[in-house]
């Protein structure tokens, strides 16, 4: 039989070059978040579990129902018990939203895909905690650009040294801003192809502002997005899993796709969660 010597590739395969030079290569995503089944530590024979089995039997039928009726389902008077197999048995998911304010809102996608967790806070003093069912609760959209600028400052009769190429994307944010309305395709500026320099991108900052809603999206590497202050406008931010910048837009929408889930995924999670109720109710 003859022997056959196949070829090898990558890294430290092929000898080092003359000059001493070596080829570096881009480390790979070593994490990637996957559905596992919830881990219960409450005992499921407790009598005083009927409030927690409701919400969950609740929510089953609005993920059935998703997306002709779906409503809220109200958390906030669950005793200890109760809360913490709600808690352990939705989990965290990929996605979670803060939105400042007067009244803290905090959002947590659980690890059924389209169900979040929503808690509004003064202070120490938690006001509301709900489940809802969506590709991102009504309250983020509804908010976000509540006092929001309904056009972009573009007075250019002062720029800072090193600002070069903003001032024609803020023209473009504003044609886009004024005939946005809610539901329309995104409008995305993709600044990673563009020529900026750091001054024009601290121009843009500036003259965008900042807004209340912060999300992170966090999957194959994290996806930071941010509301500015300026109507419909996100800053969307990509990030590999070494925490390096790799991909900087601007997205004129209600709320990033990235961060939103799919009635697709909607679907799935009405039949992990019936699963779920199988094995723990």
């Amino acid at each position: 039989m003859t022997s056959i010597t196949l070829p090898i590739f990558g890294q430290g395969s092929q000898p080092a070059e003359e000059d001493g030079v070596e080829l570096e290569y881009l480390a790979m995503p070593e994490e990637m978040t996957t559905y596992r089944m919830p881990q219960i530590s409450v005992d499921l024979n407790a009598a005083d579990l009927a409030q927690a089995k409701t919400v969950l039997q609740q929510l089953e039928q609005d993920l059935a129902a998703y997306p002709t009726d779906s409503a809220s389902i109200d958390l906030i008077g669950l005793d200890q018990t109760n809360r913490r197999f709600v808690d352990e048995l939705l989990g965290e998911g990929e996605v979670s939203v803060i939105c400042g304010g007067a009244q803290q809102l905090r959002i947590q996608e659980s690890v059924l895909a389209g169900v979040w967790r929503s808690r509004q806070s003064v202070g120490q003093r938690l006001l509301a905690d709900v489940l809802e069912v969506g590709i991102m609760p009504q309250s983020v959209a509804q908010t976000t650009f509540a006092s929001a600028a309904e056009q972009i400052d573009t007075d250019m009769s002062a720029l800072p040294d090193g600002v070069m190429n903003a001032p024609p994307l803020l023209a473009e944010l504003n044609s886009k801003i004024a005939v946005y309305r809610p539901g329309d395709e995104a409008h995305i500026i993709n600044l990673s192809l563009l020529p900026q320099t750091e001054q024009d991108l601290a121009f843009l900052e500036q003259r965008l502002g900042r807004g209340p809603v912060t999300i992170l999206s966090r999957g194959y590497g994290n996806c930071r997005i941010t509301a500015t202050g300026s109507r419909f406008v996100w800053w969307v931010r990509y990030f590999n899993s070494q925490d390096t910048l790799i991909l900087n837009t601007l997205e004129v929408s209600d709320v990033p796709t990235v961060a939103c889930a799919s009635p697709e995924d909607i679907a799935d999670s009405w039949q992990r969660l019936q699963e779920i109720l199988q094995v723990y109710l």
